[in-house]
């Protein structure tokens, strides 16, 4: 009877796409097992992937749109997935505002707004969906989620009511704020936030604090952000009677979380979980004999819901045993052989560059994958 392999990785960040991750560990095990039965679950943990993996797993579609970028003076195309026959929409919000659209002389969260990121969920509902998930990482932002509040129709006004324009750095004249003319069709959409960040708006942990300098905050734009926050998430509680200030996972995204929860009937669940869901693995898993699946890079880290981690622990409920290959091995790989992993492999054969791992990155995810199902071979 033929063995049935399950692979289900993340993306190798700047090598692989986590499809084609699963392409180079089929083409490895196929080698050694050429009849195996081989299902391929790309995965993703809500970052950057996620669009990738979830529209591989489902044949769904991608769709470009050209929006305003986070500097809010610039278009740039931004792609989102429509899946489930087109009812489902999967947004990432660094598509349109992510860290990675600017250079980084110019990062500045006073000015940077997630105003695309409001306009792909726009244009998502103008194609009919009724579920959105967004997954929250990589933004250059830090306004709350005010600019994508205001393309989906928020009026945010200062004392002279004129509206306030893009960035944090303007929320401290917030003196008005009119959601009688948001986009009706929010209120019965479901809306996902894919996101293991936990930080609350404001305070010692909140979205300033913490990421504004990856983004170009000096310690003074750091807490002049976190006081506009907070007088922002005030006049959210006194206009529409919802107190998101402290809420874990609304720092996440330069507090879109917070926007997110402020306007839309959203649920917070991590990444990889919404993954696994709309990829229907455990349904995939059925009868397997293995699984296969990885990282770019694999440390002690993993264990706090990547997507190796939350795929080891669905396999472990039915016994499966789980590989994982990763493109380097870092502290505590240790601990994770008690997390669910039967056996843990880097794949580079050789001293190496880089820029000369990122390009050999499908040739040693397949050998790598090849000596594994050797090793099986031996044993059956």
């Amino acid at each position: 009877m033929a063995l049935k392999f399950v692979l289900a990785p993340d993306s190798f960040k700047e090598s692989m796409t986590a499809k084609e991750v699963c392409h180079a560990m089929a083409q490895g095990i196929k080698k050694v097992f050429p009849d195996a039965e081989i299902v391929e679950v790309p995965m993703a943990d809500g970052g950057e992937g996620t669009v990738d993996a979830l529209v591989a797993a489902n044949h769904g579609e991608k769709r470009t749109v050209s929006v305003l970028g986070p500097d809010g003076k610039n278009e740039t195309a931004a792609q989102y997935g429509l899946i489930n026959d087109g009812t489902c929409a999967v947004i990432e919000m660094a598509q349109a505002s992510g860290l990675e659209l600017l250079p980084p002389e110019k990062r500045n969260p006073l000015v940077t707004t997630t105003y695309g990121t409001g306009q792909l969920i726009k244009d998502a509902l103008d194609r009919g969906v009724k579920k959105l998930i967004i997954g929250l990482g990589g933004s250059a932002t830090n306004d709350g989620g005010a600019g994508m509040a205001q393309a989906l129709g928020v009026k945010l006004l200062d004392q002279e009511g004129q509206a306030l324009p893009f960035g944090g750095g303007a929320l401290g004249r917030l003196a008005k704020l009119d959601a009688s003319e948001i986009d009706p069709r929010l209120r019965t959409a479901e809306v996902l936030l894919a996101s293991d960040v936990t930080n609350p708006l404001t305070g010692e942990n909140g979205a300033s604090r913490v990421f504004g300098r990856q983004k170009g905050a000096t310690p003074e734009m750091i807490a002049r952000l976190d006081q506009n926050l907070a007088h922002y998430a005030a006049v959210i509680r006194e206009s529409i009677g919802r107190d998101v200030e402290h809420e874990p996972g609304a720092g996440a995204a330069g507090g879109l979380g917070a926007g997110l929860m402020a306007f839309t009937n959203c649920q917070t669940q991590p990444g990889a979980q919404i993954v696994i869901a709309e990829n229907h693995l455990e349904e995939q898993l059925a009868d397997a004999d293995f699984v296969f699946t990885g990282e770019g890079g694999t440390d002690f880290q993993t264990k706090f819901g990547k997507t190796p981690y939350a795929v080891a622990q669905v396999a472990r409920k039915r016994g499966i045993p789980v590989y994982t290959v990763a493109g380097s091995l870092g502290e505590g790989i240790d601990s994770l052989y008690d997390a669910g992993f039967d056996a843990i492999f880097g794949i580079l054969d050789t001293v190496c560059s880089l820029s000369d791992a990122l390009k050999h990155g499908p040739a040693n995810v397949a050998r790598t994958c090849e000596n594994i199902a050797r090793v099986i071979k031996s044993v059956k």
